[in-house]
């Protein structure tokens, strides 16, 4: 049986080595150790990594792939298949209410860029002018956010990647104040700004769906509410500078 060193099985898998220490951690992907104390794999690892890597691709959380790996262990393809159906299944109801909501959050976006560019009426705002748009109150199935367990599916550099880009666009905030369930974030008007913010907060649902965002904008500013579940309060301080238990409203440089 063919073993291999750390850099042999990231050369070999295209995984970094960075990454299949943080399996070796989660307890996703068990090393033997040398005498002189370095990881060597088999090729048991080199399919167990292969599992894993599918896994991911399929947007599951680490205990859920944790999980599956267990039932791998028994030897039974029937087994694995039965636990990853009901997975998959709740991964496309999931990926399928996000796509409705963002198709309904575009329709907005249009919306309020039509009448924006239209002629604005003299004088102050009024309630017929645009600037401030209402709708129907959320429902309470908009709300799973709520419910949904506190799990990030990145690790390693994608989640180093996906970091270094929020902390990129949150330096760009002119303002930061807490609200009840999360935090606000307000930019200058900027419309290639408001299209990043919208493809980074689509991006992180994939992984964290325990997020919500909500993005306002109007000809003077634009706003990034983030929403999440009070166990959450780390990745919001990690990703936005904020806690729950921090002051009501500070200013970002």
């Amino acid at each position: 049986m063919a073993t291999y060193r750390i850099s042999q099985l990231a050369a070999r898998s295209g995984v970094p080595a960075t990454t299949l220490r943080f399996y070796e951690t989660a307890g996703l992907l068990p090393a033997e150790r040398t005498a002189s104390g370095y990881r060597v794999y088999d090729d048991e690892a080199v399919d167990r990594l292969a599992f894993i890597t599918s896994a991911k691709l399929l947007g599951l959380a680490l205990y859920e792939i944790r999980e599956l790996l267990d039932v791998r262990e028994e030897g039974v393809c029937a087994s694995v298949r039965a636990r990853l159906l009901p997975l998959v299944t709740s991964r496309i109801r999931d990926t399928d209410d996000r796509v409705a909501d963002l198709r309904a959050f575009s329709d907005r976006l249009t919306g309020a860029r039509t009448t924006l560019s239209g002629p604005a009426p003299a004088g102050a705002c009024g309630p017929d002018c645009g600037c401030t748009r209402t709708g129907p109150p959320e429902s309470p199935q908009h709300e799973a956010w709520r419910h949904t367990p506190v799990m990030c599916t990145l690790d390693g550099p994608a989640l180093d990647e996906r970091t270094g880009r929020w902390r990129d666009l949150v330096a760009k905030a002119h303002h930061q104040e807490r609200t009840e369930d999360g935090v606000r974030l307000s930019f200058p008007p900027h419309e290639d700004l408001a299209a990043r913010m919208a493809a980074l907060a689509t991006a992180e649902q994939s992984c964290c769906p325990f997020f919500d965002f909500t993005l306002h904008l109007t000809p003077s500013s634009l706003q990034l509410t983030v929403r999440a579940p009070e166990d959450a309060d780390g990745m919001l301080s990690e990703l936005f500078a904020w806690s729950r238990t921090g002051p009501a409203g500070s200013t970002a440089g």
